[in-house]
């Protein structure tokens, strides 16, 4: 086998700084050609997505009436109607308290049947002379809220009904019969609102607002349709006579313990009704 011939130094002196600069050199260049990668793999991009989704404003949201940015008209309609929700649950568990009490103020906070019957009932028996302030106040806060509807019918057409139907497929369904009711008779829905316990109201008050009723005319017509049917609740009451008072003298003894369950109940239906929203 003929011997290794030895690497020259000088050559290895030479050549080695060539190389190593040419390796640099290279690795530079795929290190420099890096960046230049196709834009449809970048992933800036889908952060980017995703900050504009964050960035959304709260009121782009289907779930709300209005279509595009609010006016303050529309703000304050909003909150009203969020505000009947919440005077509403922080009446229940007070009822039973009133009625007993003071049904005089019941009806005239609430407008509540139970308490008109009471106030015909005492009526009947001597005890309330001043019956006709109770049916006065029990027509005026009856409607109170129903101005609101009337205004969001104005404002957003069928966003309320939108609203009211997605509760759920009963409540699409009794929404929709109020709104056939209300475009197909208008005058008389209004009128016979108050007998139909089943038909969402605030329903029928915002489609006969966004047919174009007048206000004077719906809050007339209103009127007369809560004086109707509260003078029913006060007939009754005196037909009753001491039959109702003793019912009513029944719950007032029992009144704590009533409103402690009906606030126990509120917060249970606030809970489970979250807890539904939450797993949709």
């Amino acid at each position: 086998m003929p011997p290794m011939r030895p690497e020259d130094p000088e050559t290895t002196r030479t050549a080695g700084p060539e190389s190593v600069q040419r390796d640099t050199g290279a690795e530079a260049s795929d290190t420099t050609a890096e960046p230049a990668t196709d834009s449809t793999t970048d992933p800036t991009s889908d952060s980017t997505t995703e900050r504009e989704v964050e960035e959304k404003p709260w009121w782009d949201d289907p779930r709300l009436p209005w279509r595009g940015k609010p006016r303050r008209a529309d703000i304050a309609c909003w909150v009203g109607i969020v505000l009947i929700g919440i005077y509403s649950f922080a009446m229940l568990p007070l009822r039973p308290v009133l009625i007993g009490s003071y049904p005089l103020l019941l009806v005239g906070l609430t407008g509540s049947r139970s308490g008109l019957v009471t106030i015909g009932a005492l009526a009947a028996v001597g005890r309330a002379d001043w019956w006709w302030i109770g049916l006065a106040l029990g027509c005026i806060s009856l409607v109170k809220f129903d101005l609101i509807y009337y205004a969001a019918g104005r404002l957003w057409g069928r966003g309320l009904l939108e609203i009211v139907a997605g509760r759920s497929a009963r409540a699409r369904r009794n929404a929709e019969r109020a709104e056939r009711l209300a475009q197909r008779f208008g005058v008389p829905a209004v009128l016979l609102s108050q007998l139909i316990p089943v038909i969402p109201n605030a329903v029928i008050y915002a489609t006969v607002a966004a047919a174009g009723m007048r206000f004077r005319t719906f809050v007339l017509l209103d009127l007369a349709s809560a004086l109707v049917i509260n003078s029913l609740w006060v007939y009754l009451g005196s037909r009753l006579g001491q039959r109702a008072v003793d019912v009513v003298e029944v719950i007032a003894r029992y009144s704590t313990w009533i409103s402690l369950a009906l606030l126990a109940f509120v917060i249970a239906s606030a809970v489970i009704r979250s807890r539904r929203r939450q797993a949709v």
